[in-house]
């Protein structure tokens, strides 16, 4: 583990230089993403049996919260890693876990095309059909995240009995065809644009015969959720880290300020001190539910330890959020008019946080805890919890 966090500190910085200009200019940052890969900090998660460091939820968290101060875009395009190792860890087959994981551990990158356009949230329209040994898929997918970056990607879609069939492709496969057009106002570099499916063939040992059933209780999905909390909390304290840039080097005093320079004004230090605030306190509450995702699996899994996990995870995305948008507004306030300008890059850190927040309404998450603590009702077991 020692070694991947030598690695991660090594690189943060390269990836956090140019950040915001990149964003600004939309460049697809293809090699950073490229060397994370290729470091072996897409794998904290893999066992150490099949050669990966082993590591628990709350290692491969804390390195998604630094990634994210470095570069929110680059963090949550990777996010279908993390999702595939857990998924595999939960419900993949011993057949499975050795054919993918070396490929995770070689540097493989995967990407995702789940979500489809119209029609109820969460429907399915794409559809598999048997041909021969393998089978054909047809369909369009939105929200493809990191596809652009991915060697594999992984989709859903309705074989000929009408069941979800989980998959994954090669993103050279002949059929597949990615699309940047990815249109929001924040997170423009995550590559999550369209994939379609042109009749592309996926091959007999690309199906995942087990999925994450909707019905019961996982400790994945728990896991996507505090990995956008995760981000938030990286998000809060890049916001962090440009206010004091900004008071530093760029603000000047107010007319009627007390002080000679920004950084002894009381207000600009109080404003800063708020900002630090919020990203402590996101920081530490995605930590602490990742604490309990570990616990969880220390337990197998019971259903009374993955219902605390999902609630913990619940309420640290809510702290994650709030804190997130709350610090990138504050960030402003530690400089005049000249804060706004567009070289400052300060802007993107809201456009950013809010982005990643309109993924699941947080006041989903709220009321799912009120409900825990009211009643003790679980909360919903879809994909959002």
């Amino acid at each position: 583990m020692s070694v991947l966090v030598a690695r991660a500190a090594a690189l943060l910085p390269d990836i956090a230089r140019d950040a915001g200009a990149r964003e600004q200019a939309r460049e697809l940052p293809y090699a950073l993403v490229r060397r994370i890969a290729e470091a072996g900090l897409l794998t904290f998660r893999i066992p150490k049996r099949y050669g990966g460091p082993g590591g628990s939820v709350q290692d491969a968290i804390r390195f998604v919260i630094d990634l994210s101060a470095a570069d929110s875009n680059i963090a949550q395009a990777l996010r279908p890693n993390y999702g595939t190792i857990e998924s595999l860890l939960f419900s993949g087959s011993e057949q499975e876990r050795q054919l993918w994981f070396p490929r995770l551990l070689a540097g493989d990158i995967f990407g995702n095309a789940g979500i489809e356009r119209g029609g109820p949230h969460g429907s399915i329209g794409a559809r598999l059909r048997r041909e021969g040994d393998d089978f054909r898929v047809t369909g369009t997918k939105y929200y493809s995240t990191g596809a652009l970056y991915a060697d594999w990607i992984a989709s859903i879609a309705l074989n000929d009995e009408g069941k979800e069939t989980s998959f994954i492709v090669p993103r050279e496969r002949e059929g597949v065809e990615l699309v940047d057009d990815f249109d929001a106002i924040g997170q423009r570099l995550t590559a999550s644009g369209t994939t379609r499916f042109h009749d592309a063939r996926i091959a007999s040992e690309e199906i995942r015969p087990r999925y994450i059933p909707r019905d019961r209780r996982n400790p994945v999905t728990p896991l996507f959720q505090l990995y956008l909390a995760a981000v938030e909390a990286g998000i809060a304290r890049n916001a962090l880290h440009d206010a004091v840039h900004f008071a530093q080097h760029h603000a000047r005093p107010i007319r009627h300020s007390s002080a000679d320079r920004s950084v002894d004004d009381p207000y600009v230090q109080e404003t800063v001190g708020q900002i630090a605030s919020q990203a402590y306190a996101a920081e530490a509450v995605v930590l602490k539910a990742a604490g309990a995702l570990d616990a969880a699996w220390e337990d197998q899994l019971g259903d009374g330890a993955l219902n605390e996990a999902s609630i913990a995870v619940a309420q640290a995305q809510y702290v994650a959020v709030e804190a997130a948008l709350r610090a990138s507004e504050l960030a402003f306030d530690v400089g005049g008019a000249s804060a706004t300008d567009r070289r400052h890059h300060i802007d993107r850190h809201w456009r950013n946080a809010r982005t990643v927040a309109n993924h699941n309404p947080r006041q989903w998450k709220a009321a799912a805890s009120g409900a825990w603590h009211l009643k003790g009702e679980p909360p919903p077991t879809t994909g959002s919890f």
